[in-house]
């Protein structure tokens, strides 16, 4: 427990400019004690007291904004900035030296049964009000955009931004494999509406052709 809290304490200084000191992020960072407070709740859960779990959890969701269920497994050195709106599902995983900003949902999308929520691998930073729905897995070193919907495996070292979710960069590279066979209803539409443009022109240009064919037959008999 020791080795864990020094670790999310050392990540709270080290990700958040503004901490000033250990003790400001011990009593006053609502992330920090939200996370705590989970690995008490955890504790407890492991042991046969989900009862206890559960009213821990409720206490820290009421201070602080944060709802982790305490069956969740989250590793050491985990950075929660702010927090508030975070909500973390019961078999969501978690490795370590991971930062999760504020409005992140790390959920299900009520279709699975048993592991129904992401596991979240190492090194990884989950922007502002970014959803991981689903047993999703996200590799090491990955970077989650704000406001992202992922719903989708993301390998290692990988940039992921959009709705849904679409890898824009690996390995500090941008990723050029636009095939990525993601649901992405807006520009299937887009693919549509151009497919659509394009046989509308095909059949206006057959037409003209075939006024302009008319025309000129109606000269040449007019001419004769």
């Amino acid at each position: 427990m020791f080795d864990t809290f020094k670790a999310d304490l050392n990540a709270a200084l080290e990700n958040d400019p503004a901490a000033k000191s250990k003790a400001e992020i011990i009593f006053t960072y609502g992330g920090f004690r939200a996370l705590r407070s989970y690995r008490r709740a955890h504790w407890f859960y492991t042991h046969k007291m989900p009862f206890i779990s559960y009213l821990i959890t409720a206490r820290a969701r009421r201070w602080y904004g944060v709802d982790i269920h305490p069956a969740a497994k989250i590793g050491k050195g985990v950075f929660i900035d702010h927090g508030v709106g975070l909500v973390i599902g019961e078999t969501t995983e978690i490795g370590d030296n991971v930062t999760i900003y504020q409005g992140v949902t790390l959920g299900g999308t009520g279709k699975d049964v048993g592991k129904r929520h992401p596991t979240i691998g190492n090194h990884v930073m989950i922007s502002s009000g970014a959803k991981v729905l689903g047993p999703v897995v996200i590799g090491d070193y990955t970077k989650i955009g704000a406001g992202s919907v992922v719903l989708k495996n993301v390998p290692s070292h990988c940039t992921v931004v959009g709705v849904p979710g679409r890898v824009v960069r690996m390995h500090g590279e941008k990723y050029k494999d636009l095939d990525q066979k993601l649901p992405d209803p807006v520009l299937d539409e887009f693919v549509r509406i151009n497919e659509r443009l394009k046989q509308i022109e095909k059949e206006l240009n057959i037409k003209n052709s075939c006024t302009e064919l008319i025309e000129q037959q109606n000269v040449n008999k007019e001419e004769e």
